[in-house]
């Protein structure tokens, strides 16, 4: 087996790999655990058979983490269809550079295993592997739910930034964030710095129409607060 990664939780080995679809009915069975476990069950878009069965063939990537016992987490990068839905639509991407996007999908991390850093380990890699696939991309995007704070950390982590607020999945207000992956980047210095209540809908939604973005969020008072940034044109 090709282990992309070897490590230790406490002193419990695991080890990452690429899946394949073998693999789909741990992933599922991982998926419900996480989502038995979530207090706002609408923050988490389980995927379908359907859905993976289409990454596992050839229209993405997955990995997961091992240990003994089996799966404990994995991550997804989708290779999305172009069509009316597409992100790159969301944050004002010209038709031809929609086929260079991929998303970043799901990623589950099982409950005893959480607060080991997995989440980010496996986006480091997987990120890594994409970068190894024929098709070549200059975008990665994806959404994620107000106030799933793990998942909006991880994107910030990441450096992606937020780029739009909207509804998807038909009733679903999610950020849209996208990222550069060829390092160039179109923009100045930051020009102006604003903090929004993230409860603040339309506030947000307001500089995002002006061309602010979301590269960060700050915990205040018990709640959070999006920090959005306008930069310089570049000259």
């Amino acid at each position: 087996m090709n282990h992309l990664f070897e490590g230790f939780i406490d002193s419990e080995s695991y080890t990452v790999r690429l899946l394949d679809k073998e693999d789909i009915s741990q992933v599922q069975q991982l998926q419900e655990i996480v989502v038995e476990t979530l207090t706002e069950k609408k923050n988490l878009q389980p995927l379908t058979y359907e859905e993976l069965d289409y990454i596992l063939t050839g229209n993405g990537l997955m990995i997961g983490a091992f240990t003994e016992t089996g799966l404990i987490a994995f991550r997804a990068l989708l290779i999305p269809p172009i069509d009316e839905e597409h992100l790159g639509l969301d944050v004002g991407l010209d038709a031809e550079e929609l086929p260079r996007v991929i998303y970043q999908e799901i990623s589950n991390v099982h409950p005893d295993y959480r607060g080991n850093r997995l989440q980010q380990t496996l986006a480091h890699l997987i990120m890594q592997e994409q970068a190894k696939l024929d098709q070549k991309f200059t975008y990665v995007a994806c959404t994620v739910a107000p106030f799933n704070i793990p998942s909006l950390k991880d994107k910030f982590k990441q450096g992606m930034e937020i780029a739009a607020l909207k509804v998807k999945y038909v009733d679903q207000l999610r950020y849209v964030f996208i990222k550069r992956l060829d390092g160039e980047d179109g923009e100045g210095e930051i020009a102006e710095i604003a903090r929004i209540p993230m409860e603040d809908v339309k506030g947000q939604q307001a500089l995002l129409n002006e061309g602010w973005c979301g590269i960060s969020m700050e915990e205040e008072d018990g709640g959070y607060r999006v920090v959005y940034v306008k930069r310089q044109p570049m000259t």
